[in-house]
């Protein structure tokens, strides 16, 4: 780091804080040379999260667009804010940590889908219904019978554990 003062490359930390909820840290320098001091602040870097939809065109990744999603799918379901809320933490933390910066809408839909299906299954059904856009009712049917299978099977694993 480069004294302010006298621009000599050496300085030695006296303090660092944490400011801004954790995000960011503040640092009291000590100038090796001229022994002025002076402050820094260091700020881990944010890069942004594309979207490309399906026809190919990129827009920002948006919390509220999945909220926003959501919010309909479990409209009069017993799940809360908060686990709406940290569902969609989640779902952009997982998808910053591919260290991609772009994502395609479909994975976003997808890991909605897999871990909506978790929390309320009526809600994940209709979101799929939305997302997957069910032509008619025999798609609807085939997701049903889907997810009715996956619970049998899910059912058998438990009653072999318990024995």
């Amino acid at each position: 780091m480069k004294c302010p003062y006298c621009a000599h490359e050496g300085s030695r930390v006296i303090d660092s804080r944490t400011t801004d909820n954790n995000s960011t840290i503040r640092r009291r320098r000590e100038c090796e040379s001229c022994q002025e001091r002076f402050t820094t602040y260091e700020k881990y870097e944010r890069v942004p999260l594309l979207v490309e939809k399906s026809d190919g065109s990129r827009e920002m990744f948006s919390e509220e667009k999945i909220l926003s999603g959501l919010y309909k799918a479990t409209e009069k379901r017993p799940v809360t804010e908060e686990e709406l809320s940290g569902l969609v933490k989640e779902i952009k933390a997982e998808m910053l940590n591919k260290m991609e910066q772009v994502v395609t809408s479909k994975q976003i839909g997808n890991l909605v889908m897999e871990k909506l299906k978790k929390i309320d299954e009526v809600a994940y059904v209709r979101f799929a219904s939305v997302y997957r856009e069910f032509k008619d009712v025999q798609n609807f049917k085939e997701e049903l019978d889907k997810l009715l299978l996956e619970n049998q099977e899910a059912g058998n694993v438990c009653e072999n554990q318990e024995r």
